[in-house]
Order: structure tokens, then C-alpha cells, then sequence
């Protein structure tokens, strides 16, 4: 049904979540992230109470492992469940119930946990770690790599429909939540709106107000002059525009 990737960087404390299924809107209910805290995916027979309440849990300094304890205990449905999640203090914590379809598992290094169900088999998360711990570069690239890994080992042995890849800095709001709710392939799509999200919004982002800089960067001069030389450099490398905006008119 769906496989997913969590993961942290060690340099950047960045946390993210890249997801792929079978199933509508996979990238709405199976990422819960809390800044630069916790990162919990749950899926399979998904209860979305799961993931938010390990995500505030772990955020507060709760261990995984007992998070996901209490989770089972309270939950008649815990062996249709799957969760896996880092933690505040880097440790990774998974649990796939008995009655996950198969194939059903997890795997794990450190900085990262892959996890899924309805699979084409344990290829699948094993190839989504291994091209992630080969990858390099920003912490969303190689989260993408991965995931297209899994794709290519078989993926959810259903087919393919959406997906999903969440990003946080230290802040609650995401840095990225590209999401391709219903496609055909999906995973490409959301290889097309982080090219697009480059052309112009993670320079708007920089803007926005943190913890730290409640009110952010409100002289728009700096950002524009990074969208012009970003725009500037795509065209230097002869590569056209992404996006599907249009100018009225």
C-alpha cells in the first residue's frame, strides 16, 4: 500500500519525510513533523492519531520506543497499524503490525528509516536506504533518490497513485510540502514542483519569520534579487521553466 523514508541530517538538524502509495493523497496522513524535533510517519490501516500524537510526544522529549509502546497498548487496532519515527535525540523507533499486508517491514540506519506495506517485497525498503545512505547533497534530493529506488525494486506491489515529500527546518511549518495527490507518476511529479519550488518560493522562504525572527526578512529587494539570479542561471543552463504558471493578458 505504501512505503515511506524519514529521515534526519546530522549537519543541518533538518528532518524530513518522502512518501509513496497506492492510495489517494498518501502525502496528507502518513507525515507528522514537529520542527527540528520529531519526524513520524504512520501508515497501512492508518490512524492519523498515530502520527500526531507521537509527533508531539517525541517533540517533548518522550523516546520513541516508549512512544509507540503506548501507542500499541491503547490502540484494539495496533496490528493493522505501521508506524516508524526519529526522535529529538536521533533514535529511531518502528513498529509493523502483524496484520500488515504483505510484504511488511522495516529497516533502519542511522539518520534514517524506511518502513512499508503491501510491497512488492523487502527489496523495496532495503533499496530506499541503501540509494539514500549512497546519496549526497540537500537532505530533500536524496530523499527523492531513494524513494525512486524503491520505485524501481517494485515499489507497492498495487501500483502507484500519489506522493508526498515533507521537509523541516527548525520551525513547526514545513520548508517544503510538495505533494502529488492523484498522478499517474507521481513520484516524477514531485521531482517537478521541487524544480519549481527553486525557481521562485525557497527564496520566498527565506523570508518568512522563525523563532528566532518573528517577523522574518520584510525587505523584498534581497529576495527578489535571488529570483532574478536564480531565473538568470536556469536559462545560462538552457533549462525552461517547470512550472505551469502563466501571466494574465
Amino acid at each position: 500500500m505504501t512505503y515511506s523514508i524519514v529521515a534526519l541530517c546530522p549537519e543541518t538538524g533538518h528532518r524530513g519525510i518522502a512518501v509513496a502509495s497506492r492510495f489517494f493523497a498518501a502525502g496528507a496522513i502518513v507525515p507528522y513533523i514537529r520542527g527540528g524535533r520529531a519526524a513520524v510517519a504512520s501508515q497501512a490501516f492508518i490512524n492519523p492519531l498515530w502520527g500526531m500524537e507521537a509527533a508531539e510526544l517525541c517533540a517533548a522529549g518522550e523516546p520513541g520506543e516508549a512512544v509507540i509502546a503506548d501507542l500499541v497498548a491503547r490502540d484494539a487496532g495496533s496490528e493493522h497499524r505501521q508506524i516508524h519515527l526519529i526522535d529529538a535525540d536521533g533514535a529511531i523507533a518502528a513498529h509493523t503490525g502483524a496484520s500488515c499486508v504483505d510484504w511488511a517491514g522495516h529497516v533502519s540506519a542511522p539518520g534514517v528509516s524506511v518502513a512499508g506495506n503491501m510491497l512488492a517485497g523487502p527489496q523495496v525498503v532495503e533499496a530506499v536506504r541503501d540509494a539514500f545512505l549512497a546519496a549526497s547533497g540537500p537532505l530533500a534530493e536524496r530523499m527523492m533518490t531513494a524513494m525512486e529506488a524503491g520505485e524501481a525494486a517494485g515499489g507497492d506491489k498495487r501500483g502507484t497513485q500519489s506522493a508526498g515529500l515533507r521537509l523541516h527546518r527548525s520551525e513547526d511549518y514545513p520548508w517544503f510540502d510538495l505533494r502529488a495527490d492523484d498522478h499517474p507518476d507521481p513520484l516524477a511529479e514531485i521531482r517537478r514542483l521541487y524544480a519549481v519550488a527553486h525557481e521562485r518560493f525557497i527564496h520566498f522562504a527565506e523570508s518568512m519569520g522563525t523563532r528566532a525572527n518573528f517577523s522574518g526578512a520584510i525587505d523584498r529587494a534581497p529576495m527578489d534579487k535571488a529570483i532574478a539570479e536564480a531565473e538568470a542561471a536556469r536559462i545560462a543552463r538552457g533549462e525552461p521553466s517547470r512550472s505551469f504558471a502563466r501571466e494574465r493578458g
